[in-house]
């Protein structure tokens, strides 16, 4: 029976994305972009977080990405001295395929990461309660944390088969499909796992991208 459950939902997988191709280039035709955001305004301060480093991203990486506007940033935390790497991909438009927001679940195991546990977790913030992927990955002998989602005008989603779902109904009725991929990483030291300073860093962030994003 789970076998059988299983080659079912397998089967699923290029009937969906044939008709959520269809159904993208569809909208297309009556797509109506918004102005791009300017991240070089994003807050340098906010609550006890305070920007150390703009961090320059290579082109390379603006290449393989196809974003439309990049952020990256080192914020520390005031008077602890801990410190959140942000990283916002913004997308104008996915109707092109290259378009859209590449998972770190794919990319830092590119770049060497290697994963040790996966989850997500519950953020309660001002602008609302979000659920966001929690991701501890090693690379020699340093950890990280990693939280991360992908943020549209109508909401933030965790997973990338229920982001690419929400797509075509939320451009259909919008006409729009532009997004964001968000990126907290934060070291992890001992036995601290870093999820403490993720969420506190997070919850802060989260109301500031929704009035920063169209």
């Amino acid at each position: 029976m789970l076998a059988t459950t299983f080659n079912w939902r397998i089967g699923l997988v290029p009937v969906f994305l044939l008709t959520q191709g269809l159904l993208s280039h569809w909208v297309a035709a009556s797509e109506h972009p918004p102005a791009p955001p300017d991240l070089s305004r994003f807050p340098a301060q906010f609550g006890d977080w305070k920007l150390l480093n703009e961090d320059p991203i290579d082109a390379d990486v603006k290449a393989q990405l196809h974003a439309d506007r990049l952020l990256s940033r080192t914020y520390v935390r005031q008077p602890a001295g801990q410190s959140a790497n942000l990283f916002v991909a913004w997308f104008q438009s996915q109707r092109a395929g290259a378009s859209q927001p590449h998972s770190p679940k794919v990319c830092l195991p590119g770049s060497g990461w290697i994963p040790e546990d996966t989850g997500e977790m519950t953020l309660p913030t001002a602008a609302g309660t979000i659920t966001v992927n929690r991701y501890i990955v090693r690379k020699g002998g340093d950890r990280a944390l990693v939280a991360y989602w992908y943020q549209s005008p109508r909401r933030v989603i965790a997973g990338e088969w229920a982001a690419k779902f929400w797509l075509v109904p939320d451009a259909l009725r919008d006409r729009r499909s532009d997004t964001a991929l968000v990126r907290v990483v934060v070291p992890v030291t001992g036995a601290n796992d870093g999820s403490a300073v993720a969420d506190a860093f997070s919850r802060n962030l989260y109301p500031l991208l929704r009035a920063t994003l169209p």
